[in-house]
């Protein structure tokens, strides 16, 4: 594109999404973002009559075969008198759909989970300090932590019928032995599989190594359709094209190709990020027009994999002034983070943010988002 132009970016909707509580590398409660995926309803009215009657097979078989009165999952009751029926329906619904509604299957699938639960602490572990307050948000690698992880986000979900009641599960394998890769994968599917049914939407590998596919065809066979269909693979070098197409860029860390810090949880939800493409042999110029003398912008701006140049100006609106490198043009490597700068103004103008792609024939996925302050105001 002509560089002395704007380019005509078509952003997307700005509509907030909510997120997801990402696991192993950070996870997030949003509704997934793909166009295909649609997560199972929880309403009773939606139901077909074989499923309503499995359900209350369910309930009837539970009732008389477990020797726990005050069976539970999450802090809900699953048995009366004092089960939620909202909530220990779809706690049970998640059961019967693992096993594809076939009643004492799931049932056998929900004793044997209450049985783990019991015996690993699971309730309990979500307060405990596992040592690991360092990795909050990143990667987590060992098996208590990561039980952990899962049971915090569960405690985030909705479990009721409308409402979020699945996660978005992201590990990284980034320079992952691949004795350790095998070890970990085992465990972590067998987990995954067998006492967290339907409460993982996806389950994102990033950085996956090449050896991993090997792996991957030595236990699958172990693993059931349905959950093998919740799986995605991302090499490295992709990871940001693959996680924004479930989890808001907001929301993805900085490390990842995303714009969330740590330091954002203590400023409140983040805001929204505009979501743009860089196709190869392109000049991408953001223009934010409207800005007044003495207003100061902060901005973030990422480019998924960068390897490309970036720059970042800013241009009076007053004949005869000149327009001020703010950012000089540099190249950015593969793993840069996001950039996070501001600039106050002395004269009304706009900012223009540059991406040049143009020698390179890969299309890249981007983010950017900015605020105005001037005399204790907010654009």
């Amino acid at each position: 594109m002509d560089s002395s132009s704007p380019s005509p970016i078509s952003l997307p909707d700005q509509k907030p999404k909510k997120t997801f509580v990402d696991s192993l590398m950070d996870s997030a409660t949003t509704p997934h973002r793909t166009p295909s995926f649609k997560e199972d309803t929880y309403h009773l009215h939606n139901l077909k009559p074989s499923e309503k009657k499995a359900l209350q097979e369910l309930k009837d078989k539970l009732t008389t075969t477990s020797d726990d009165d005050n069976a539970s999952m999450w802090g809900i009751p699953l048995l009366p008198p004092t089960a939620t029926t909202e909530k220990s329906d779809v706690i049970l619904l998640k059961f019967l759909r693992a096993r594809d509604f076939r009643v004492q299957d799931s049932l056998n699938m929900l004793l044997k989970c209450l049985s783990w639960r019991k015996d690993f602490g699971a309730d309990s572990i979500v307060e405990e300090d596992l040592g690991f307050k360092e990795l909050e948000g990143l990667v987590a690698y060992m098996n208590g932590w990561r039980v952990q992880v899962l049971e915090r986000g569960i405690k985030m979900l909705h479990l009721r019928p409308g409402g979020i009641n699945s996660i978005i599960q992201v590990t990284d394998l980034k320079d992952m032995p691949k004795r350790e890769l095998r070890v970990a994968s085992n465990h972590i599917l067998s987990l995954f599989q067998d006492n967290y049914p339907e409460m993982v939407a996806r389950k994102i590998f990033i950085n996956v190594p090449w050896y991993f596919s090997m792996l991957y065809s030595m236990f699958s066979p172990f693993l059931t359709q349905r959950t093998k269909s919740k799986f995605v693979l991302s090499k490295e070098g992709n990871v940001a094209e693959t996680l924004y197409k479930y989890i808001r860029p907001e929301d993805v860390p900085v490390q990842y190709g995303g714009l969330s810090r740590p330091s954002d949880l203590n400023n409140g939800p983040p805001k929204p990020a505009s979501e743009f493409t860089v196709k190869g042999g392109e000049k991408v110029n953001i223009q934010i027009e409207g800005i007044e003398a003495g207003a100061t912008i902060t901005w973030d701006i990422v480019v998924g994999g960068w390897d490309l140049e970036y720059s970042a100006e800013y241009v009076p609106i007053a004949n005869g002034s000149y327009s001020i490198a703010v950012e000089k043009t540099r190249k950015m490597g593969p793993t840069e983070e996001a950039v996070h700068n501001s600039y106050t103004a002395k004269e009304a103008g706009k900012l223009v943010l540059s991406v040049d792609n143009s020698v390179s024939r890969k299309r890249k996925v981007a983010s950017y988002r900015y605020l105005v302050r001037k005399s204790g105001a907010v654009m």
